[in-house]
């Protein structure tokens, strides 16, 4: 089992969940810039009300798709940002894979982009393992 993982692969992973997403929500995430550090900043922690900087794994800072209108401009483009070192923790203590780790917060993530529940979030996390199930069955067949 992968005990670290750089920011590169974790990017990349996260990249490949966004673009593992259904139709129309992967064109909806193409503006989405992701961001990978170690840790939050003491702000981003304060603006969801937490302190330790060990307990927050992933943040969604933008305006939601359905809060927006046609006639702003000039705003950041919405981001995710990925905390390497909480989600290294977390895979060793729980011992579910990092790819599993990283699809989950990032799908989670995406989903405020979306303006989701968490109910809704979870809804597309599974069409995207389902997408994926299907995907490797395809791989094995015709292999054959």
């Amino acid at each position: 089992m992968m005990q670290s993982i750089s920011a590169e692969e974790m990017e990349a992973l996260a990249v490949n969940v966004l673009a593992s997403l259904p139709e129309p929500f992967s064109e909806y995430c193409r503006d989405i810039v992701l961001h990978v550090e170690d840790f939050a900043t003491p702000e981003q922690l304060a603006s969801v009300g937490m302190v330790d900087r060990w307990e927050l794994s992933g943040l969604y800072e933008g305006r939601p798709l359905p809060e927006r209108s046609v006639w702003e401009s000039g705003e950041m483009p919405p981001r995710i940002w990925l905390f390497r070192m909480p989600l290294v923790a977390e895979m060793r203590s729980t011992k579910v894979t990092f790819e599993a780790l990283v699809r989950h917060v990032v799908i989670h993530e995406a989903g405020h982009h979306f303006g989701f529940s968490d109910e809704e979030m979870h809804a597309l996390e599974d069409q995207v393992l389902q997408r994926k199930s299907r995907d490797c069955g395809r791989m094995r067949t015709s292999r054959g």
